[in-house]
């Protein structure tokens, strides 16, 4: 039995945009979508990462308290919280094929430390390094 992260959570502002989006335009999948009155559990995969999840929550209720969830809106809306990697085998095509999707670029491909990366923004603000593996 293998031990290790699953879910790794980030807050948005509307999960069915959000949900869109990491479907429609990235290519992940919906691993669980299951809701307890007005709470949503909502979780993504990549298609080639089985093992891991990406919680996609409002932050709210039960949680944060109505002034922390108002604080973290604003905190991921204007780019704040870490970003999260997202590893391609081309970045240039990866570029392209998003771009095509409505992805928004915030920088197109640069090549440095040895591969090539861009970065992008979800609709909810939080930002995406992507970057091309090393071979």
């Amino acid at each position: 039995m293998s031990q290790g992260v699953e879910v790794v959570g980030l807050y948005v502002r509307d999960q069915d945009e959000a949900l869109e989006f990491y479907v429609e335009k990235l290519g992940f999948r919906v691993h669980t979508d299951a809701r307890a009155g007005d709470y949503r559990w909502l979780t993504v995969q990549h298609p080639d990462q089985p093992s891991f999840q990406l919680g996609l929550f409002v932050p709210g209720p039960p949680v944060l308290d109505a002034g922390t969830a108002q604080t973290m809106r604003e905190l991921v809306a204007k780019g704040a919280m870490p970003p999260l990697v997202l590893v391609v085998d081309d970045c240039r095509a990866a570029y392209d094929r998003m771009r095509a999707r409505g992805v928004e670029f915030t920088e197109e491909p640069v090549e440095r430390f040895g591969t090539v990366d861009a970065g992008f923004r979800d609709p909810s603000g939080n930002g995406w390094k992507m970057i091309e593996a090393r071979r």
